[in-house]
């Protein structure tokens, strides 16, 4: 099923409700005339309420496009290449999206409004070679030099060379060894495979194949352009002292590269058919590798190079599950046909979001649009082992993962807020529903980590080794606890009736330890401290912690002083790395909203602040009742990898809203049963 290009997916649309379709809808806090904020609030929430129930899939859920950058895109393009199948009409679609993301100074950024990043417009650049671009049409020269300036190739990320190195581009000795062999570490050794985070192992284990066995097809063109001095490609480098951390792990790689040369041939190729079982057993129903795309892309690589014909149907399933992830329109010159790759879909993520955006917002509890995305939550459950197993091997499964098809990888995230939302919803089946929130709960309680904490995907994930490694230069390659997780199972949790339970208290201890000197939190997936603390506040309140708490205290005079002058809320991605940036940027509805779910949160509905936030959500709202938001709000890795969540734009806001207008959801009127 391939998503549109409105924000939603497929090419059916869920009729909002008619009024005899409805029941009793909440009464508002009070009563106000049309001038006052509750009024005004009301109304922008109803506006919202149509709009977001007009984009639910005939089969109850939701989808918004989930925008990255432009490497999805030429990673593609290299990988057709790569496997000689690239087309005319694929390459120049997607040439077109890569263009109109283009900066005015030949750069590609990660974000919107973000500086140029060296790979990325390298990504870029080589994409559009592949395209027919000229090196010297002016938008590719700039690029160009831009690189140069940077260092050039030498100066970007290691996924990028190994990109380069598949073409001869880059010499597969100057990067950094991953072997076949560490598919044989055991569980208990450092930097065995199930020591990185599953979005990292599921990507490494297909690189060991290809660093092995080190491809190289005929490259189309030269990129001398891209070297600061192509007869010196690889400028040498210090190395790190020897007694340090990073010192030790150069060194350790220049004994893995001399084993390159001397590996036996017979465990070398034991080895790598260990990796493809490994990686042929963890393909999805639907072809893909964990739901996103770089482990689909290195695994297909991986399983050709080990003789997977492309007419395999490990293969050709594979490839069609890439095809998934794209999104086409016609926002080209004169209408031309664009090409989007998503890195991954987020069906269960914006359902259970959009279903407690309803019922927050007054939708009633047995409305036909809450039932069938509630039936469809209920399908997407997770009733079989996966990865986490490994370090949870006596845990009974059960749980959520974010996208359509990811069996070995549910998130606690996302299993926590599903339960949140099963609960806001009054369902005809209502053992159903409990038998699985029975089963998720259990789960979620059996993956906290030793500190008290939830990480994503894996407890106690948290070697200080993995992201030493010379070959991980990008992002974080571990999944240690973080804030805004463990705040939404904190939440589920009190809303369960469990605020009391052992694992709910140390869950609230961590947090409140986590507290940063400022009054916020760090937000691991979402933008930034306000994401953080728009998800810690409402848990904390929920378990019970007292408005008067000095940490709950602390935290509102530090969104007090962060609105912007306009009413709303903003900060950049720059904040991950430059402490000015904290909570600092233009307001956005989503994080405008995160701001607001915390203050309400936390007893401020009469502040001026929450007033003045409120009237910012309702002053910019478009006349269908959504919002524009350019800016990425969402995080994959913190700085790194940045997401723009189209629904995000939509859900949140109409939660803060419903909140604001209708009072903060409680157990008691939205509990079991609705």
């Amino acid at each position: 099923m391939t998503a549109t290009t409105d924000g939603s997916s497929g090419p059916v649309r869920a009729r909002a409700a008619s009024a005899s379709e409805t029941t009793s809808i909440p009464t508002p806090v009070r009563s106000s005339s049309a001038s006052d904020p509750p009024e005004i609030a009301r109304r922008a929430a109803e506006r919202s309420v149509e709009y977001l129930l007009g984009k639910q899939d005939a089969q109850g859920w939701w989808k918004g496009d989930l925008e990255t950058n432009v490497t999805m895109d030429a990673e593609d393009l290299l990988l057709r290449e790569f496997l000689g199948i690239r087309d005319t009409r694929t390459t120049d679609a997607a040439a077109r999206f890569i263009r109109g993301r283009q900066r005015d100074d030949g750069t590609w950024a990660t974000f919107y409004g973000g500086p140029g990043e060296i790979s990325t417009t390298i990504e870029a650049y080589v994409a559009l070679r592949l395209a027919g671009d000229r090196p010297d049409e002016p938008h590719m020269a700039r690029a160009s030099a831009w690189i140069r300036e940077q260092g050039g190739m030498a100066a970007s990320r290691v996924f990028t060379r190994i990109w380069l190195a598949l073409f001869g581009w880059w010499k597969w000795e100057d990067l950094p060894e991953v072997p076949p062999e560490l598919i044989f570490l055991p569980r208990w050794f450092p930097l065995n495979i199930y020591d990185f985070g599953c979005w990292a192992r599921q990507t490494i284990v297909p690189l060991t194949v290809v660093s092995a066995k080190r491809p190289v097809r005929p490259a189309p063109f030269a990129l001398d352009e891209l070297h600061t001095d192509p007869r010196v490609p690889n400028p040498p480098r210090a190395m790190a002292p020897a007694m340090s951390w990073d010192g030790f792990f150069q060194r350790a790689d220049k004994a893995l590269r001399l084993y390159h040369r001397v590996a036996p041939r017979r465990v070398r190729k034991v080895a790598m058919n260990a990796a493809a079982r490994w990686i042929v057993e963890r393909q999805e129903s639907d072809g893909c590798w964990g739901g996103i795309q770089p482990p689909a892309v290195y695994s297909i690589i991986a399983l050709h190079l080990l003789g997977y014909d492309l007419g395999h149907p490990v293969m050709r399933a594979g490839l069609e599950s890439l095809d998934r992830f794209a999104i086409w329109s016609e926002d080209g010159p004169g209408g031309a046909p664009v090409r989007m790759i998503e890195a991954c879909q987020s069906p269960v993520w914006d359902t259970c979001l959009a279903t407690v955006a309803l019922a927050d917002a007054g939708v009633p509890a047995d409305h036909p649009a809450l039932v069938r995305a509630a039936d469809w939550m209920l399908g997407e459950e997770i009733v079989r082992p996966g990865d986490w197993a490994v370090r949870r091997p006596g845990l009974a499964p059960g749980g959520w993962a974010f996208e359509f098809h990811n069996d070995n990888y549910p998130d606690i995230d996302d299993t926590a807020e599903v339960i949140l939302a099963l609960r806001r919803v009054r369902h005809p089946d209502p053992a159903r529903v409990d038998a699985a929130v029975a089963r998720g709960g259990r789960w979620t309680l059996g993956m906290q980590s030793r500190n008290g904490a939830w990480g994503a995907f894996d407890a106690d994930n948290t070697s200080p080794f993995p992201n030493r490694l010379p070959f991980c230069d990008f992002g974080k390659v571990v999944d240690p606890p973080s804030a805004d997780v463990t705040a939404h199972v904190v939440e589920m949790l009190a809303h369960e009736g469990r605020a009391h339970h052992p694992s709910a208290r140390r869950g609230i201890e961590w947090l409140l330890a986590e507290q940063e000197p400022n009054g916020a939190w760090f937000g691991r997936w979402g933008v930034n401290y306000l994401y953080g603390t728009g998800s810690v506040l409402p848990a904390l309140t929920a378990a019970g912690v007292p408005a008067s708490h000095p940490a709950i205290r602390r935290a509102v005079r530090w969104l007090e002083t962060v609105q912007n002058p306009d009413g709303g809320w903003g900060e950049d991605l720059r904040s991950y790395s430059q402490d000015e940036w904290i909570g600092q940027g233009a307001s956005t509805a989503s994080q405008t909203a995160w701001a607001l779910l915390a203050l309400l949160a936390a007893g401020e509905r009469e502040s001026k602040s929450v007033e003045r936030g409120v009237a910012w959500l309702a002053e910019t709202q478009c006349a269908d009742g959504s919002w524009d938001e350019p800016q990425f709000t969402g995080t994959g890795f913190p700085w790194d990898f940045s997401i723009n969540y189209h629904l995000y734009r939509q859900v949140f806001p109409l939660t803060a809203l419903g909140r604001y207008v209708y009072g903060e959801p409680t157990v008691a009127r939205r509990g079991k049963g609705g």
